[in-house]
This record gives C-alpha cells, structure tokens and sequence, in this order.
C-alpha cells in the first residue's frame, strides 16, 4: 500500500464514491472489504492508524464466547463460532487454534461447567475445533502448572482461537486495497457534506500536512466504534448517545507466570466476566476487567482499581502471585456496546444499524469474532439506502491478503504470511537488518523498514504499537529503541532529524501511560 497514491486517487474532486467509511477499526475495515468485495468503489478513512483504538487492545481471542451462553445467547455464540471457523481458514497466518484449561473446584463445578462446554461444542457444529473433556487435578496441573493447587480439583480442557488484533487489521486494510478500496489512515473526517437534507460526501482533513478535501459519495457509513456517537452528531448534532462505553484492561506479565501453550480461563469475577490468562508472543496477557466509563478517550489509560483487581484475582488462583512490579505493560480498550438500561458486563455484544434521516449508516457493537457479519450487514443496508446494485456477498471465503503457504518464512515472518519471501529477499541483500534491536525484543529493521515502505506506518507508534506489538509487550524495552526505529523511520520516509526526536519524544510520552 502506497499512502501518497492513494490520497490522490482518494483526493479527486472529479470522483463520487459509492461507499465512504468513517473508521479503521475491525467494523470499518471489515465493511471495507465486503464493500470492494461486491464491486463497490471505496474510500476508508481513519484519523488516526488502523486498529489505534478498541481493535488493538482486546484480549486477542476469536471466541464464540463462554458467558454469553450464561446469558442465553445462543445464536450469538453459534454465530461467532462459525466466524471463528472462517476467520481459522481465511487467515491461517494470523488466527491460531488455542488450547484453555478451565479449573475446577469440586465435581458439582465441574459437571456445571462441562455441561456448558459440551453445549458450546455442539453450537460449533462444522466449524469445531475438538470436543472438550474433563480433566482430574493432576491433568489440570500439568496443562498449567502455575495454577494454586490447593484451589484445583479438576478441570476442563477445550479449544478455541487466538489472533495478533493489530495485525489482523492490517490484513484486513491490505485485502481492502488488494480489491481496489482506497484505505487510508492519518485522515480526519471534519464533516458531513449534505445536499437537499441527505447526506452526500465528507470533508477531510490529511493529518500530516494539513490539506483539507471533499470526497462525494452515494452512501457514508459510520464505523467510529466508541466514537460513533461523535460522528451521528456531526449529523444530527442534537442525537441521542446510542452507546454505553466499557473499559477492558489487560496487564502483561513475563512467560514465567504461565509457561507451556495452554491458556487459563477462570469463569466467574467479582464483576461478572471472565478472567483469561493467555500465552501471547512470549508474553502472558491477563485480563480484562470490566468498568464503564462515561468519556472516550483516544488513549485510555486503565485505572489504578482495574490494575489492584487483576492482580488480586491472579493471586487467588496462581502461584506465585504477580505483583505490580512484575508487569511488563498495561493497557486499556473501550468496548463500544450498545446502550441498554443494564449493567455493561450484561450487555450484549450484538451489533446495531442505524439509518439516520438524512441517509447516514451508523454500525455499532458486536465484537472482533464476528468483524465479517457485521460488514456484510452494514454493506448490506448501505445498498439498500443509497440504491446501490445488490450484490453477494462473497467474503465468508475469502483468503485475507497473506493467506497461503510460505514454506521459508521463518517464526519471527509468520505473521507476514505469503510476504515474507518478500522480506526475506531483503535480508539476502542487507543482512544487517535481521539482528534484534533490544536483547528482551524481537524486532528488527527489517520489520520497520517493511512496515514503512509497504504497510504505511507513519509514527514510532504506528511500528512498535501496531505493526509489530513491542508497546503492549514491554512497553521500557519499546522506549528504549523508540531512536533507533525513528531515525530508520526517517530514512524511509525523507523526514529530518528534528521529526526524529518529536518522535521519540512523543512516542516515550505515550508509552509511559503503559507502565504500571
């Protein structure tokens, strides 16, 4: 992808669009596609990266969803697992079968619990990944050996799916332009551009440089995520707050706290949800909480109480305990559900469309596992609305950009999928870009040097937040390289060494928000 051509194309005044989406998230970018998919001319625009907000900071799980068979979702849960087994399929290279352990206290727990398993296998049907089964106490223990034993009695063993988030995006934005969308990010919509009360096009504004441009179009959708409310006011600017934000935080902790492959999933927290630890790059990944809030931040920050409740539930169940200094980076998303007069840990994690008077597409909810039903949904409406011709959908097939066999990449390139000969050209010639940048990190040149010239990183944060996942993993280790990924950044995209150390600057700014 090649951000300046693509702002150009984007950028025509004499072009009208048929589709133009507000939001690089998971919603945005997987309507992207289903939209280009079908033949649809189409523009994404994201004020800030792909995936900068919710859809880089979840718990990195493609799951039908264990509590919502507590709520009585059913066909929620059968929905996300058939998506699990789409998304298993179509992007080999970044999702990945998981094997959980549920620990048990006592047989009458255990008989619970495995009931709701053996419904959960049954609701996967084709799509299922193995049958769960119980396990005794010695069983559970050498799945997950850090596990308080005075507290196991038994267990459950089941599969389900995990995924790099910000990477799954990026593939999502690169399948997007692979079938003639034009994704861009860095771009701020400003406005709603309306012709005799309908809504006809956007005004926006290129982050970088200032420049402030029309792009007509026949339908907008608005996929802002926790921001979708901001955008329906852009519209109508007296509308109704339609969302009821949640705060998720995750704490990650050095691979000691948890080795071996299987994750842990302990059932019932004090505030209603699930407690995941999860074995995740040669980290492990605790969480997440649960805690409304009432403003949406583009940078939450989890709070002190989020941060004292993972680690008190961790201490109940593992040993040792973790402790606030052996957090390696904190982080914090906001889930954008769907307003209801309930507490948020019972919302529902379905999606909601909603078409304004003037012709505006607003999607809301849902969650990463079900990305591809939402997009084929809103395409699905936004046709209707703007008279579009009515078109299959063709996505629930569809290999993402990276899908397919690269018999020479190697660990570190496996994310890159069928990029990496590619990038393995380029070590034959600079070998020098294959040595680690940071003893505890595994990124190298290589994978900034790719990251601008293919993937459209534009910041230090872009590289060590998103296009690789240094911020979230140890977030002192990433402010340490923050110069040496900046002057490279530099290099490859012609700026100065004043750019550099606003960079750095900023970047270590940011990144100490992820220090505990």
């Amino acid at each position: 992808m090649n951000r300046a051509a693509l702002l150009r194309t984007a950028s025509d005044p004499a072009v009208e669009w048929d589709v133009v989406i507000i939001g690089g998230g998971a919603t945005g970018l997987g309507t992207a596609v289903e939209a280009a998919t079908r033949g649809h001319c189409v523009v994404l625009l994201e004020r800030g990266d792909f995936a900068q907000g919710t859809s880089s900071r979840s718990t990195k799980l493609i799951h039908g969803g264990l509590r919502y068979l507590r709520q009585g979702n059913l066909r929620l849960v059968a929905d996300s697992l058939a998506e699990r087994g789409r998304l298993l399929r179509n992007a080999p290279h970044l999702v990945r079968p998981l094997k959980f352990v549920l620990p048990t206290s006592g047989w009458c727990e255990t008989a619970f619990y495995a009931a709701g398993l053996k419904l959960y296998d049954h609701l996967s049907r084709d799509y299922s990944l193995g049958v769960s089964r119980i396990l005794n106490s010695r069983e559970t223990l050498a799945l997950a050996p850090t596990l308080a034993p005075d507290h196991v009695r038994g267990g459950i063993a089941y599969v389900d799916a995990q995924f790099d988030d910000a990477r799954l995006a990026l593939a999502l934005a690169q399948t997007a332009a692979d079938w003639g969308a034009i994704p861009l990010n860095h771009v701020a919509v400003t406005a709603l551009v309306k012709s005799h009360g309908r809504v006809c096009g956007v005004t926006a504004r290129d982050v970088e440089t200032g420049h402030v441009f029309e792009l007509r179009a026949k339908v907008v959708i608005n996929a802002a995520g926790v921001f979708g409310d901001a955008v329906r006011r852009l519209d109508e600017p007296a509308a109704s707050p339609k969302l009821a934000p949640s705060q998720g935080a995750h704490l990650v902790l050095p691979r000691r706290f948890l080795p071996g492959d299987t994750a842990v999933i302990i059932p019932r927290t004090a505030d209603g949800r699930v407690l995941f630890a999860i074995p995740w790059h040669g980290c492990v990944l605790l969480g997440t909480t649960d805690t409304p809030v009432t403003e949406t931040d583009a940078e939450p920050r989890p709070f002190a109480a989020e941060v004292d409740f993972l680690l008190a539930h961790a201490a109940g169940h593992f040993t040792p305990a973790p402790t606030a200094s052996d957090i390696l980076s904190v982080f914090a998303g906001l889930r954008p559900l769907v307003k209801a007069d309930q507490t948020t840990a019972r919302l529902p994690r379905d999606h909601a469309l909603l078409v304004s008077s003037s012709g505006l597409v607003s999607i809301s909810g849902g969650k990463w596992t079900t990305y591809r039903k939402m997009g084929e949904d809103t395409v699905n409406t936004a046709e209707r609305v703007a008279n579009l011709p009515p078109r299959p959908s063709r996505t629930a097939t569809l290999p993402l950009h990276g899908a397919g066999a690269a018999a020479n990449a190697t660990a570190a390139d496996s994310c890159y999928g069928i990029d990496a000969p590619a990038m393995a050209d380029l070590l034959r010639v600079h070998p020098e870009w294959d040595r680690p940048l940071h003893p505890r990190m595994a990124v190298r040149p290589l994978e900034i040097i790719w990251a601008a010239r293919h993937e459209m990183a534009r910041t230090v944060e872009d590289v060590l937040s998103r296009r690789t996942r240094m911020l979230i993993l140890d977030a002192r280790a990433s402010m340490e390289i923050a110069p040496h990924v900046a002057a490279l950044l530099a290099r490859e995209l012609g700026r100065d060494e004043q750019w550099a150390r606003e960079q750095v600057t900023a970047f270590c700014g940011l990144a100490r928000g992820y220090l505990p």
